[in-house]
């Protein structure tokens, strides 16, 4: 027979060996903790002394790449930034309409930010001058003019090219905002002031549209794409009409069509009433099986038009022919797609950029091949995700990209394939099509907008929160015209400024 007090020992021996264990493994879980904390912390501290070192390279070479750069160190971060109209042309400088947003923590309300900005002329800036600049601070070019307090954080701004003084705000919420900026009231952004009334509440989405975003180039169209994995189309051309008619001083925001308090309903938590008239959609297209995260229209049409979204699909839609695909790109990249624009030049083109940090040229004459997407160009300069891409206004074959690298990439899709001379040879190292970099972010570019009033005149904005704790920064800037000017036409000013520099030796 079995001694009970050998049992109870035996099981007490069995307990304190299975505590033992558990107090092994519970210290071996919290040493694993702490090694991948510091591992963290220590990848982290690499890669912000990676970006220092990279940005302080950068700024010694400001006087000699940039003909002119303003810093503007933002309190608040700006998830967009759009240049309005130009309002005054001087000798040296112009004045132009700048459109940001101040994304809160709370405490102060989010608000649609209108700032007047000196943009300095060609050639007149002073190279000592224009890397002189305090990171910290906010720059002379920029003041602000008027603050609206939006309903909500602003995540995309656009402009109504037939208007720029008219624009459209993505929010957490279904709906599109539609703003008269020179009518809108002045406001004060306290805690617990109320919300700035919109001109227009643009609905028809059936969850949160965030960021897909576009206004028409030729009709008062606006697009718009969203959780719900619809892309949306309205007109507002009879309210814009209305609206432009009423004198801007008297007129009260909102007053076109029948007001009424709409309850935007969401997935985010900015279901909230906003007062406003309504207007419902001229077409819901059904296609994308993720959410859309970027639209465009066709830059001659009104009734076509392209999106993109997370299922890595690019879509071309035509309107006039249903509500259905008019083509379908599926693969388009290997990762969620965020951005996309059409060739105001050549409707042939169409950009994407993606999360797998590549932007692709597709011809839409020639869309896919074997059933998916099959792009004429892979450009191949980004280290992280590609967040915007646009084409210039002025030159046909330029684009830029931005991304969470905190580069803000200038490619001519041209250069691809030509023998260059050894004056206009780029680096042995650089991506083909690559013709610039612009690393004066320290943070993810989140936005960038050419400039059609001043061709090579780019505003950008990073979200600085995770290399600063916090705000953001604007950068205002113009690469020296040797880089992007025809070779044979540099050589013959830099050889007449040699004759010069000689002449005054002798």
């Amino acid at each position: 027979m079995q001694n009970p007090r050998k049992g109870a020992e035996a099981g007490k021996f069995s307990r304190h060996k299975e505590n033992k264990g558990k107090k092994k493994n519970k210290e071996r879980e919290e040493r694993e903790t702490r090694r991948r904390e510091r591992g963290g912390k220590k990848m982290k501290a690499e890669k912000g002394r990676s970006v220092e070192e990279r940005y302080t390279q950068w700024k010694s070479l400001v006087p000699v790449l940039y003909d002119w750069l303003a810093n503007h160190n933002l309190v608040w971060p700006s998830l967009s930034c759009r240049w309005g109209p130009q309002l005054e042309q001087a000798t040296y400088k112009n004045r132009q309409r700048l459109y940001l947003s101040e994304q809160t923590d709370g405490s102060v309300p989010n608000t649609l930010v209108i700032a007047n900005c000196e943009v300095v002329k060609p050639r007149v800036a002073a190279a000592e001058h224009i890397s002189q600049f305090n990171e910290e601070a906010r720059s002379p070019f920029v003041k602000k003019y008027k603050t609206i307090i939006h309903p909500g954080e602003v995540n995309r701004i656009r402009e109504l090219p037939q208007n720029s003084k008219i624009v459209a705000t993505h929010t957490d919420s279904p709906d599109v905002l539609i703003w008269d900026l020179e009518a809108q009231p002045n406001r004060h952004a306290v805690l617990g002031a109320t919300d700035s009334r919109p001109d227009l509440i643009l609905t028809g989405h059936q969850d949160d549209a965030e960021f897909a975003l576009a206004m028409c180039p030729t009709e008062p169209f606006v697009l718009s794409g969203g959780k719900d994995k619809s892309v949306v189309l309205w007109s507002i051309h009879d309210q814009i009409s209305t609206l432009a008619m009423e004198p801007g001083p008297t007129k009260s925001p909102g007053s076109t069509g029948t007001s009424t308090k709409h309850a935007s309903k969401g997935s985010g938590n900015n279901d909230k009433h906003v007062d406003g008239p309504v207007i419902g959609p001229r077409g819901i297209y059904q296609g994308h099986e993720d959410t859309v995260e970027d639209v465009q229209f066709c830059p001659s049409s009104a009734q076509e038009f392209c999106s993109v979204g997370d299922d890595s699909c690019l879509i071309l839609w035509d309107a006039r022919a249903g509500v259905t695909p008019a083509v379908k790109v599926e693969k388009a990249h290997n990762a969620d797609l965020h951005c996309v624009d059409w060739n105001p030049h050549d409707v042939n083109l169409i950009l994407t950029g993606s999360a797998d940090n590549t932007v692709h040229m597709f011809d839409r004459r020639n869309l896919t091949s074997g059933g998916i997407g099959s792009p004429v160009h892979k450009f191949e300069g980004h280290s992280a995700a590609v967040l915007c891409v646009q084409w210039s206004p002025d030159t046909s074959s330029v684009f830029g990209s931005s991304a969470e690298d905190g580069i803000l990439n200038i490619w001519d899709h041209e250069k691809i394939g030509k023998k260059q001379d050894a004056a206009g040879s780029r680096a042995a190292n650089a991506p083909p099509g690559l013709f610039f970099q612009h690393a004066g972010h320290r943070d993810k570019v989140v936005d960038f907008h050419w400039n059609t009033s001043d061709p090579w005149t780019i505003v950008s904005v990073s979200d600085d929160c995770e290399s600063t704790n916090g705000g953001g920064t604007l950068q205002i800037w113009r690469m020296i015209d040797l880089i992007y000017r025809p070779a044979e036409e540099v050589l013959a000013e830099l050889d007449k400024f040699k004759s010069h520099i000689l002449g005054k030796q002798i």
